[in-house]
């Protein structure tokens, strides 16, 4: 069980409480993990700067929620796959694509297959792609916009992964019925 607070907005740092009442404003809810990051208001609000940026870039809702996704599984957390498994059902992504992602097997479109493998190779080769996939990657229609619109979705859940993974954030009501596991 995790030994760090799970903050409430009246529990919180002063300087987190209005961010706390920003996410129930816009998510219905305080996540448990915006309730750990309110521990510091910098995290929390780089965090959900990052969420908005995210959801800013030219990715459609099925790319976006590839790299949430691809980046959460690779990086084991138990908290983020379920979370993004909500998000994209509320997105209304196709469950194809949700699930062949949660169970790391073949995505139903090509494209998106071509932005999991180069999302997971800057992952784990820390950005040293291959010409080769950088090629495969532009021919398969994305851009340099792309390439750096996947670090900067990366950044946002490089940063949700570590701390839930640190915190062992317990999932919450709103994601149990879509609770995973790295096999």
């Amino acid at each position: 069980m995790t030994t760090f607070t799970i903050h409430t907005k009246d529990s919180a740092p002063a300087d987190s409480q209005p961010l706390l009442k920003k996410s129930e404003q816009e998510m219905g809810m305080v996540p448990n993990l915006h309730g750990i990051m309110a521990e510091s208001p910098a995290t929390l609000e780089a965090y959900q700067t990052l969420h908005n940026l995210a959801q800013q870039t030219s990715f459609t809702k099925d790319e976006l929620t590839v790299v949430w996704l691809s980046v959460s599984v690779e990086h084991g957390c138990g908290y983020c796959v379920p979370a993004h498994t909500a998000i994209g059902k509320k997105m209304e992504v196709d469950d194809k694509i949700i699930s062949a992602l949660r169970e790391e097997k073949p995505l139903p479109d090509n494209k998106l297959e071509t932005l999991r493998d180069t999302t997971l190779s800057i992952l784990r080769n820390r950005s040293n792609i291959s010409d080769n996939e950088r090629e495969r990657f532009y021919l398969a229609g994305y851009t340099h916009q792309h390439l750096l619109e996947i670090v900067c979705v990366m950044c946002q859940k490089i940063m949700s992964n570590y701390i839930n993974n640190l915190a062992q954030t317990p999932l919450d009501d709103a994601f149990k019925d879509f609770k995973w596991r790295k096999e």
